[in-house]
Formats: C-alpha cells, structure tokens, sequence
C-alpha cells in the first residue's frame, strides 16, 4: 500500500480508501465485516462513510452503513488502526427524512452525535459537508444556472463556527467538504482565514476517467491551498470496469439494480468507455485497473474511495496501488479524453 498524509496534519491514510454505501443494502453485515479486514490486511487504513448511506437512501436503511462499520468496530478492536471520515447529508427532498434544517448548528451537533452512536467510537477523525446547502450544479449537472428563487442565505461562518464546537470538544479532529465547487471551497478557505475557524482539508468530489471536471478549477485550487481531492465514483458506478459494455454484468450490480443511477450511461461515456476499455486490453491490464491507476497518479489525489460489492471486486480495486501508468498510456488517454471530454460530469 502506498499512503499520503490529510492536507495540514500528521494523519497518515492510505492512497486507496475503503467506500462503504452499499453495505446495508447491496451488502450484509457479515460481507461488510468482509471487506474491512480483507482491506485492512491490506494496507488500506481509511474508511468513508456518511449518516446517509446505504444508497439509496431510505428513511428505513438510513445509518445501516455506520452501524456496520460501529459492530466491525466493536468486535474488532481495530478503532485506533484505521481513519474513520463521515459527513452529514445536504438538504433536500432527498433527505427529508433525516431533518429539513440543513447545515444549522444543531443539525451538525445531532448528526456528529448520532454517527458517533452508530459508529460506536468517540471521535471522528474527518467530518464532511455532503454537498451544499445552496443551488448550484452537482451530482451530473454540467453548467450552473442562476436561480433568483433561491433561498440559501450566506452563511459560510456560521457553519465554520459549528464545526468548530464539535472539533473543540473533540467529537472531530479535522472537516472536509465535498460535492463542492470552486466558489464555495474558496469561500470556506477564505472565511477559515478571516475568523481563525476550522480550515477544510479535504474534498470529496467524483473524478474518473469520463469525469475529469475537477481539473477545470478545482485541481488548481487543491495545489495552491493544499485541499486534498478525495476521490469518489473513480469506477463511475462500474461502467469502466467494461461488465456492461461486455455485458458480464451480475443480475445484482448496481446499474441492473438501480438503473435510474444514469449519471455515466450516457452514449457518449458509453463511447469513451469503449476506446478506454480496447486501450486498457491492448496493454494487459483490465480496464478497472488502469481506471484506479489513472486516478491514483494524479498528484491532486490524497487518497482513491474504492466500492465493491464482492470481495473479487475489492482485491481487483485494492491491487490497482501497485499498477503505474507509463507515459504511452498516459497520453493515450489524454487523446481520447480530448475527443470526448468529460462526458459524464
């Protein structure tokens, strides 16, 4: 395993972090309990996860993947080997059922309390804003659109100021952000500056081989101010393992599960997927594997949230750490990306 160190701390997590969102719906207790050792005999010493998952989000499952990783925990013994990050979900329709006060000082309070309960530990050591509380383009939107009807009223401070309760009290070691654009991040960093608060030092956003955006302005941003790209959705839903394409697919995969997740099936990633996949076979490698490679490179990167729902997938995902990118691939994607770039943002 190769490790990187959080942005301005001493935390040392490993290049490839566990993802976690489909244990309690795709995955049992047991086979989460599964992955965790499996990755930790690995190397592999961070874990993600949020109040949210699993995915979907239901008001009947919400926590399941906290309170699996909370027994895995218990059981273990393991709490002081592995770096726990969580977030607290966004507002909106879809997380209604969790609360409907967004990022409010007692929102924060109740979700740190209420995963450290399920996560059966007394800290957390990086606590994440899921996405933000006002409009803007996330999850696959391509372009910002103004809304006049929007309420969100700035409150970057206020926010910062919350979390630095929970940090004081030591609920919380570090915060992160995620699902966030060059606007917010900016003013987070800026607003940490002005009124010494808690300074984010991570980012969860989607990168992939079919969705490079981050490196429009965020990448800049990651290299000037150190805040770290935790990567997710590295294998785009699984479309660049190739299963769909070669139509090898289980019956239990997330897309033939959940087919309204049409984020990265658009025909033009189908497309790009295709040459990424003859590109991959032409030099010996799975496509999965040179899609985790790619990403693992990238000197943005602090560490690669991986998901599988089996343990073949996990030791596939986990084992792309020791796979490095010459140059001739390297370019040979760049050429690709630059006929279709980014079509599944």
């Amino acid at each position: 395993m190769k490790y990187t160190k959080l942005p301005n701390t001493d935390i040392k997590v490993s290049k490839i972090c566990l993802g976690s969102m489909t244990w309690g719906n795709q995955n049992t207790e047991t086979e989460g309990h599964l992955q965790l050792d499996y990755a930790l005999d690995q190397g592999v010493n961070f874990i993600d996860t949020a109040e949210l998952y699993p995915v979907p989000a239901t008001a009947e499952k919400q926590g399941k993947t906290s309170k699996i990783i909370g027994t895995w925990l218990k059981k273990s013994g393991n709490r002081d080997k592995v770096i726990l990050a969580s977030k607290i979900a966004g507002p909106g329709d879809y997380t209604a059922h969790i609360r409907t006060t967004g990022f409010s000082k007692q929102s924060i309070k109740d979700a740190v309390d209420n995963e450290l309960n399920r996560l059966q530990t007394d800290y957390i050591d990086l606590f994440q804003l899921h996405w933000p509380e006002r409009n803007t383009n996330t999850f696959g939107v391509r372009d910002y659109q103004h809304s006049p009807n929007d309420a969100w009223q700035d409150n970057f401070k206020e926010v910062l100021e919350s979390l630095d309760e929970v940090i004081k009290v030591g609920k919380v070691r570090n915060i992160g952000l995620s699902n966030e654009k060059a606007w917010g991040t900016m003013r987070y960093i800026e607003e940490s500056k002005k009124s010494n608060l808690p300074r984010p030092i991570t980012i969860q956003n989607a990168y992939s081989l079919i969705n490079r955006v981050y490196e429009g302005d965020m990448a800049e941003i990651s290299m000037r101010e150190n805040i770290g790209l935790l990567v997710y959705s590295p294998m785009a839903f699984g479309v660049l393992s190739g299963k769909y394409i070669k139509n090898t697919a289980a019956e239990d995969s997330r897309l033939k599960l959940f087919p309204r997740f049409a984020r990265y099936s658009s025909n033009q990633a189908t497309n790009a997927t295709k040459q990424y996949l003859e590109l991959a076979e032409d030099n010996n490698m799975s496509l999965a594997q040179m899609a985790l490679a790619f990403v693992n490179q990238r000197e943005f990167v602090t560490s690669n949230i991986i998901g599988a729902t089996n343990l073949e997938q996990l030791k596939e995902n986990i084992s792309s750490i020791d796979l490095e990118l010459s140059d001739e691939v390297l370019n040979a994607i760049n050429k690709i990306h630059n006929v279709i770039p980014n079509p599944a943002p």
